[in-house]
């Protein structure tokens, strides 16, 4: 879930709802960065043998005798314990999502671009025929069965102009396999989700589709919230019935659990939002006044520069009992769906200030060990670096008449550049860039995001060329800066601050200028985000056992071997649990895949990472560097899957070979 929390006013209701849209599934997406206000922002050969045992055993004693290390953060690519040994290439530039496996087939989402086609979508009941494109939209699969050499098998249909971010796979009571998968808008499309009957992998059929929405008929009434979109799901069982728990992009009861016993026809059986937090009974009510400062007081006012409270992600313990609802800002919260049909609050785990080296909480996912006495769970954080990186997450509005000029945003540090050079530059702008072709700053390429709005779009103006001008911040009442050099066209580069971003594309748009540059005006850098270890000895009073961070998220600004341009925050994890060991398996976007032994919550040992940053991976991952988003553990075999949003499938393996790095190396900060 994403998008802009709000600060508190009383607007009516008609204002609300603009507003409110904000937080929904138009701006639904996977890094839930929210802004504060209006101008303030701040995701061949052989067949191996399956029996091969895990070798991690072997891996934990080797690092115990070099020192215990923690991290070794970028020299990850020195670690040769894990090892890729197959690749189902997808090589579209972050277009791939989550991971998930069953058998012999491993089974990977799709993010906004390409967005659905609805080719080959049946509507009801029915066969499906695949999509053959492994780069086009829809749920693509791989035949896993040699894990040297994955084999692409199609894609389940996507629905036209929606997403299939989350993808997940199980055996139900009665034997079936079932694949349910999440969507979201994406170009106008529907929510909710699809389930498939994929007991003959390659011979689908379509069971149902599922719309959701907000429960409470007085939201329904303001927010108009009655078809939103599925960010995550989660399959399970319980005594001989089946059901789906949904992370619905309402604004209350985002926790809803569906009963798929008749895959055809999903029962809602249960639904809760973290609002009861606030206000217990809320969800339930019929006040517009209590209703409304639920989410303006609470939802939408957390902590640090990401301040939602809403369900991110949700896990449920193997014995189908236990819900982990990730809650972003609201923090990790456990509910007892013992009886599905009414959960029950036992207990939420939240220190912003010992969890995060920012203060953020941010609780993006989370995973339990198998007897529930250890909880892993990641901190998303995209407010990072924020000086050297152009800021994402900021708008020109929506409104009547339309934004005037197409812009993008800038850092802290290439703002500084044009101020202290404000006239003589000449160059272009598109939707990633700045590039300078001559004058003082000529040969310099500044990495760019366009803002959302209503404004043209790059894709469709293409490069502007021209003069590039600094004219100051821009707002109502302030003087242009340079204004004869901007009046004749050209790139009014603008401060941030002062008024909205849509405030500054109409005043340069009546100086003169083609397109704008928002400069941003953040003069301190904060890190990324990492993993909290929780000791859930007692469920009803979880404590904080440690934390982990890789050398790069822990850096408030980038190090040695911590590529400025790159997304340094953790993402996904899975914990499984071995006889008297308990691991967890994490995907970390730029940093690779890591594996922790969290035996010990208090004292987490890095075991084993994948790190390649040679010409021949970013070669072979279609010219870009790693980049995992999903990850997903086979059981018992030292196989693990992580999906990368820019070269799709990857197999591992844990060979026990080498340890994760030389005696005698600090450990990584925040530890």
């Amino acid at each position: 879930m994403a998008g802009p929390s709000l600060r508190r006013a009383r607007w009516s209701v008609l204002t609300l709802l603009s507003a409110l849209l904000l937080l929904l599934p138009a701006a639904a997406g996977a890094h839930p960065d929210l802004t504060g206000d209006p101008d303030h922002d701040d995701d061949p050969a052989h067949q191996l043998d399956l029996s091969d045992r895990d070798p991690v055993d072997e891996l934990v004693a080797q690092d115990h005798e070099s020192a215990e290390i923690i991290s070794d953060g970028p020299t990850g690519k020195k670690i040769k314990n894990m090892v890729v040994t197959g690749h189902g290439e997808r090589l579209v530039e972050q277009a791939t999502t989550d991971v998930w496996a069953l058998g012999n087939y491993a089974y990977i989402g799709t993010f906004n671009d390409p967005c659905g086609t609805g080719e080959n979508y049946v509507e009801g009941v029915g066969e499906v025929e695949f999509v053959d494109g492994v780069e086009e939209p829809g749920i693509v699969i791989f035949d896993v069965r040699n894990k040297n050499k994955p084999e692409y098998v199609g894609n389940l249909p996507s629905v036209e102009g929606s997403r299939t971010n989350d993808v997940k796979v199980f055996t139900a009571s009665d034997g079936t396999d079932i694949l349910v998968h999440s969507n979201e808008a994406c170009e106008g499309g529907k929510g909710g989700f699809e389930i498939y009957d994929v007991s003959d992998p390659l011979n689908p059929v379509h069971l149902t589709s599922v719309q959701v929405g907000d429960v409470n008929l007085t939201v329904r009434e303001l927010f108009g919230t009655t078809d939103v979109g599925v960010h995550n799901l989660f399959l399970f069982s319980q005594d001989g019935s089946d059901y789906v728990a949904a992370v619905v992009e309402s604004v209350f009861d985002n926790f809803q659990v569906f009963d798929i016993t008749d895959p055809t026809s999903p029962q809602l059986v249960a639904a809760w939002g973290a609002e009861e937090l606030f206000d217990p009974g809320v969800g339930d009510s019929d006040d517009v006044g209590r209703i409304l400062d639920a989410v303006f007081d609470w939802l939408a006012a957390g902590f640090g520069a990401s301040q939602n409270r809403f369900l991110h992600d949700v896990t449920i313990s193997e014995d189908g009992t236990k819900a982990y609802l990730s809650n972003w800002d609201a923090g990790l919260v456990l509910l007892d769906i013992s009886d599905p049909t009414t959960p029950k609050v036992v207990s939420v785990a939240l220190n912003p200030d010992e969890g995060s080296l920012d203060g953020e909480v941010n609780s993006h996912a989370a995973w339990p060990s198998e007897d529930g006495s250890i909880v892993v769970e990641t901190e998303e954080d995209f407010s990072a670096w924020e000086a050297l990186a152009p800021p994402g997450n900021l708008t020109f509005g929506d409104d009547d008449p339309d934004a005037p000029l197409p812009g993008v945003a800038i850092s802290t540090v290439a703002g500084d550049d044009f101020e202290a050079n404000q006239t003589g530059n000449v160059g272009t702008v598109d939707a990633d860039a700045l590039v300078v072709d001559s004058g003082p700053l000529g040969g310099n390429t500044y990495p760019a995001i366009e803002l959302a709005g209503d404004q043209p779009r790059f894709a469709d103006t293409g490069p502007i060329e021209g003069d590039i001008v600094f004219i100051g911040q821009a707002c109502n009442g302030d003087a242009i800066l340079n204004p004869d050099e901007i009046a004749d066209g050209g790139i009014a580069v603008v401060r941030r601050g002062g008024c909205t971003f849509r405030e500054k594309n109409f005043n340069a748009e009546a100086a003169g200028a083609d397109a704008i540059v928002i400069a941003n005006n953040i003069t301190e850098s904060t890190p990324w985000g990492g993993v909290r270890i929780w000791d859930y000895s007692d469920p009803e009073n979880p404590v904080l056992a440690s934390t982990f961070y890789t050398e790069c998220a822990a850096a408030s600004t980038p190090i040695e071997g911590c590529d400025p341009a790159g997304t340094y925050s953790v993402h996904n994890v899975v914990v499984e649990s071995r006889g008297n060991k308990t691991f967890a398996y994490i995907s970390w976007y730029w940093d690779g895949m890591v594996v922790l032994d969290v035996t010990d919550p208090y004292n987490p040992v890095e075991v084993a990472r994948f790190f390649d940053n040679s010409e021949e991976f970013i070669e072979s991952n279609g010219g870009n560097p790693h980049d995992f988003w999903g990850v997903y553990k086979v059981e018992n075999q030292p196989f693990v899957y992580g999906s990368d949003r820019n070269g799709g499938l990857y197999v591992f393996k844990l060979t026990g070979k080498g340890s994760a790095t030389a005696p005698g190396k600090s450990k990584a900060p925040g530890n």
